[in-house]
């Protein structure tokens, strides 16, 4: 069975994915700079415009239409009365030459608009013309030839002989003139046209200030939609008067307040679980404090007193025991180390017994002792000895990841650690701003930000705070945090900024927070701790 192979037929259309023609491309953007990226103000007022020029090119060409018609009507009706006199001045003038018939014509025709009055030989030889008087074309401004060629009717022409007793002398020769009406016209149509255009002008600019007053709802409303892009839900409109922008800024004014009302409670939400996350550390920390220490110390007396006990025994039986004694208080101090390093990066010991400056100076001073190639800066500042621990934990982590990242990617030759806090007289509290800058190689465009700096970035969140990493105009990164405090009126601690709660104290013995109790005292246990080495 033979297959034929059928060649998918050719469409007219475009396909999906291909490129729009040039001429569709180059009337988008003609479209795009001339409409579509006006405003509303400009796309009502370009609107307007384009029909006032449609409204007076019509009233143009009607105006054209009734001159030329006017005109012929009045050429037609000034040709007839001038043949008439010219006759009658003619069949009077029977005793004088033919070049006198012309000033001999009654006074009324000298001044006849829209025609002309010559006289000729025999031979066809023009002799004078009429002069021209009050009301002729010389006296007006002449009409541009465009706008005669539009009115100006066909020349008529009629021609009156002279005939003195019998004999031929001449002829009178009578020709429409409309240009006196024509400029007549087109100054009436100047005047018009300009009074139009002033008329036009003032309408725009009124039109142009009533339109931004009817639509400046809509920038506010633009604004405000920019706040709530920067997570300012704060923000709120004053309702306009316009029965439609008004509903639009009351949804406007309900979502702002529902987004506000959920950040409150998301940010109550983290603080807990940030709060309950430090609580399980810490109770991890002290179980492996409390239990796993002293198991640990447990097992290196006891290998410790079984290598006493094998130094008593003959050989070979005392080396090999030794042996396995060394094996076994090796590992316990390498369980030792693991287990500090656990402690370590679950809740650092100083936490909440060193004051906060005086953590952040040790971290700082450490790391130019393990990197004495970066110099390593702490901007002091006056600040309270604890924000809790909460806030103290995260800044401690904060300022822990930053350095890290600045050493292990930046390559800096400096770096600079500032913390303050802006305090709010009125309320107590105020703002925690920590920034940490280098002046390394920076942050490549279109990094994706690692798991620490995630993490810092969800834990600010959740503690209500803001977090920025920004590349430096002069080279380099700048990496900022800001949290809100605030004064607890129980200790007077400064908290993070979450909802009221009881006085909390410390027990510095167990390490436990003890709702509503004073301070603990250190007691001794009587009984024996677990793992206790016999």
């Amino acid at each position: 069975m033979q297959t034929e192979l059928i060649a998918p037929a050719e469409t007219g259309g475009l396909k999906a994915g291909a490129s729009r023609p040039p001429v569709a491309a180059w009337r988008d953007h003609v479209l795009e700079a001339l409409w579509h990226g006006r405003s509303v103000r400009a796309q009502l007022l370009i609107t307007l415009v384009v029909l006032d020029v449609f409204a007076a090119l019509v009233a143009g060409a009607v105006t054209i239409v009734r001159a030329r018609t006017a005109t012929r009507i009045e050429i037609a009706a000034s040709m007839t009365l001038a043949g008439l006199l010219v006759q009658e001045a003619v069949r009077l003038a029977q005793d004088v030459s033919p070049e006198q018939v012309l000033a001999n014509l009654p006074l009324q025709l000298r001044y006849l608009r829209h025609v002309r009055i010559l006289v000729e030989d025999p031979s066809g030889k023009t002799g004078a013309g009429t002069l021209p008087g009050p009301g002729r074309a010389d006296d007006r401004q002449s009409a541009p030839a465009w706008f005669a060629a539009l009115i100006a009717p066909p020349v008529e022409r009629q021609e009156v002989a002279v005939i003195v007793k019998g004999q031929r002398l001449g002829s009178v020769v009578v020709m429409s003139a409309p240009g006196d009406e024509i400029a007549e016209v087109w100054e009436n149509t100047l005047a018009l046209g300009a009074v139009a255009a002033g008329l036009g002008l003032v309408m725009i600019g009124l039109l142009y200030v009533i339109f931004g007053r009817v639509l400046d709802p809509l920038s506010a409303l633009g604004a405000g939609l920019r706040d709530l892009e920067k997570r300012n839900y704060q923000v709120r409109l004053t309702q306009p008067r316009q029965r439609e922008l008004a509903a639009i800024t009351r949804r406007f004014n309900a979502l702002a307040a529902a987004l506000d009302a959920a950040r409150a409670h998301n940010v109550e939400l983290g603080h807990r679980l940030i709060t309950a996350q430090d609580d399980e550390r810490r109770r991890t920390a002290r179980e492996l404090h409390d239990e796993v220490g002293p198991c640990l110390f447990g097992l290196k007396a006891n290998a410790a007193s079984i290598g006493q006990a094998a130094g008593k025994l003959g050989e070979p039986a005392a080396t090999g025991i030794a042996e396995r004694v060394h094996d076994i208080l090796s590992i316990a101090e390498h369980l030792q180390a693991i287990n500090r390093g656990l402690l370590n990066r679950l809740r650092p010991m100083a936490l909440g017994h060193v004051p906060l400056a005086d953590l952040i100076a040790d971290m700082v001073e450490e790391r130019a002792r393990q990197h004495p190639e970066v110099a390593f800066a702490l901007s002091p500042s006056v600040l309270q000895a604890s924000y809790g621990e909460a806030v103290d934990l995260t800044v401690y982590r904060c300022v822990q990841e930053g350095l890290t990242n600045a050493i292990r990617h930046a390559g800096p030759a400096h770096v600079v650690v500032a913390l303050r806090q802006d305090t709010d007289a009125a309320t107590g509290g105020g703002l925690l701003t920590l920034t940490i800058d280098d002046d390394g190689r920076g942050i490549p465009p279109g990094t994706a930000k690692g798991f620490g700096l995630l993490g810092m970035e969800e834990r600010l969140q959740a503690l209500g705070g803001a977090f920025s990493i920004n590349a430096r105009s002069e080279g380099g990164t700048n990496v900022t945090i800001v949290m809100a405090v605030r004064h607890d009126a129980c200790s007077g601690e400064v908290d993070v900024g979450s909802p009221s709660r009881a006085c909390v104290s410390q027990d510095p013995c167990s390490g436990e927070v003890v709702t509503g109790s004073p301070i603990g005292t250190c007691v001794s246990q009587e009984s024996e701790p677990p793992c206790r080495a016999p």
